[in-house]
């Protein structure tokens, strides 16, 4: 692929809702803005990629659903993915044989602009720094709901989004921070992010912030639940077209709860005028210099078994926060 002149590269595609496979497709020659990057990992987005690989996704959302570097369209056939870190192999100088993050879908080798990468920190491990995406929607949630020092917060949904808002949360001071999931195997992953760990029904009230990510209606009732007066739950999760219900009875009213959406589509409105989502995505990769974001990486497959893989990662019978996808295996195809 050296040189500029394209080549060849495998992409994983949703062929149809539930079934995924392996295409060829060529790759377009490099313009002198644009770099070619060979990837060396890739991060499924268990929560979104299982709704694009359902084909869940409502249609008056496709539009607003897509990903930067999507092809095709929803339902299928679409390749999608946001969680990419590769080396670059050709482009400007300043960028030459850097490890860089982008929001590509998974595929071997890809052409972007260079304008749409960002250079990984030295001592940020390639393994980690697939939490980019992760992190920024964290980083995007904590701007959108203003935490002050001291407040009492919990975080309902132990994924991979939840364990990240839990992990910046814990690092300003004074902040209490619960993490709440059914999952009772989740407790020595909020231990190592500095969080306490509690049951649904074991989970303290009186919480001045409640950030919700479990994607449930049940998640997101126990999270008004979970609030003092005048308290605010940020709503992170995406549901798809699934249908969701809530009880506003009760304290909703007479406590006056509110209910914010966080969506990472664009900067908060809190930072917009002064950051780019470049600048959130530096952001985020300076914070994954952390080693205890490492908890969040519970598994990992070659690029060559996503078609099995991933039905097994949207059905939980493969347990995952983050399941990395790993390249080293793969010969990339190239044009003679």
């Amino acid at each position: 692929m050296g040189g500029g002149t394209g080549g060849e590269a495998l992409a994983f595609w949703v062929r149809e809702p539930g079934a995924g496979e392996i295409r060829r497709s060529t790759l377009p020659g490099r313009r002198p803005d644009e770099v070619i990057v060979r990837t060396l990992r890739s991060g499924v987005s268990r929560g979104t990629e299982s709704l694009v690989f359902s084909g869940r996704v409502p249609r008056s959302q496709h539009d607003a659903m897509r990903a930067p570097f999507q092809d095709g369209d929803f339902p299928g056939p679409v390749k999608y993915g946001y969680l990419n870190v590769g080396v670059v192999e050709d482009g400007p100088s300043r960028l030459l044989g850097r490890t860089v993050f982008c929001l590509h879908p998974h595929q071997t080798a890809y052409v972007v602009p260079a304008t749409a990468v960002t250079v990984v920190p030295d001592d940020v491990p390639v393994a980690r720094a697939v939490l980019a995406g992760v992190v920024e929607t964290a980083v995007n949630a904590l701007w959108d709901a203003g935490p002050l020092v001291g407040d009492r917060v919990a975080v309902v949904g132990a994924g991979a989004v939840g364990c990240s808002v839990a992990r910046l949360l814990a690092r300003i001071p004074g902040v209490t921070v619960t993490l709440v999931d059914v999952d009772p195997g989740r407790a020595p992953v909020a231990t190592t992010l500095g969080a306490d760990f509690a049951l649904p029904d074991r989970a303290e009230g009186g919480r001045d912030l409640v950030f919700h990510t479990s994607a449930t209606s049940a998640g997101l009732q126990a999270s008004l639940e979970l609030l003092a007066a005048e308290g605010t739950v940020i709503e992170l999760s995406w549901y798809g077209d699934a249908a969701t219900s809530v009880s506003l009875g009760g304290a909703f009213h007479s406590g006056r709860l509110a209910v914010r959406a966080s969506q990472v589509g664009t900067v908060s409105p809190a930072r917009r005028g002064r950051r780019t989502t470049g600048d959130r995505l530096a952001l985020a990769l300076e914070l994954l210099r952390d080693p205890a974001f490492d908890c969040l990486l519970t598994g990992e497959s070659p690029f060559e078994t996503l078609p099995d893989v991933m039905p097994r990662l949207v059905s939980r019978t493969l347990p995952a926060l983050c399941h990395a996808v790993t390249y080293d295996t793969v010969e990339v195809p190239c044009s003679a």
